[in-house]
C-alpha cells in the first residue's frame, strides 16, 4: 500500500442549548465527505458526540484547566442513511441524568427531517468531588 495523506475538516455550530436539549448545525462540505462522496460516518459521530457533550456540560466552556469533563464512556451509533449535500442538524436530549453517569440520545437529521444517525452516549462525570 502506498503512503497517503488524508485531510479532512469538520466545522459546525451549536445553535441552541437549554437545560433539556442541545442543537447543532453542520453544512456538508468537501472536508467531511468519504471517498464515495457522502458524509463520512466518523464526521457524523463526531458531530453528534460534541452536541451531546455540550448538553452534558450545560454551556460550560471547555478549557485545559477544567476540573472535570464528561468523558463519553460508550457510544452506540446506528447510521440509517447518508447525504452528499445540504445542512444537517444534531439534536441531543437527556435519557438519564445521574450524578455519576449521564446518558444522552442524539439524532442527526437532514433538512427534510430524515434521520441519518441515531447515537446514544453515556458520559462519566469525572469531577474530583463526584
Amino acid at each position: 500500500m502506498s503512503n497517503r495523506t488524508l485531510i479532512g475538516q469538520i466545522e459546525f455550530d451549536i445553535v441552541s442549548l437549554s437545560d433539556t436539549e442541545a442543537e447543532g448545525e453542520m453544512q456538508i462540505g468537501p472536508g467531511i465527505l468519504s471517498p464515495l462522496g457522502t458524509v463520512h460516518a466518523g464526521a457524523l459521530i463526531w458531530f453528534a458526540d460534541v452536541v451531546a457533550t455540550s448538553l452534558v456540560l450545560g454551556g460550560e466552556q471547555v478549557e485545559e484547566s477544567m476540573d472535570s469533563f464528561p468523558v463519553a464512556e460508550s457510544l452506540t451509533a446506528q447510521m440509517l442513511t447518508n447525504r452528499q449535500q445540504g445542512t444537517l442538524t444534531a439534536r441531543a436530549v437527556w435519557l438519564r441524568r445521574g450524578p455519576r453517569v449521564a446518558t444522552v440520545r442524539t439524532t442527526v437529521t437532514d433538512e427534510d427531517g430524515t434521520v441519518l444517525l441515531d447515537l446514544t452516549s453515556s458520559h462519566a462525570n469525572t469531577a474530583r468531588d463526584a
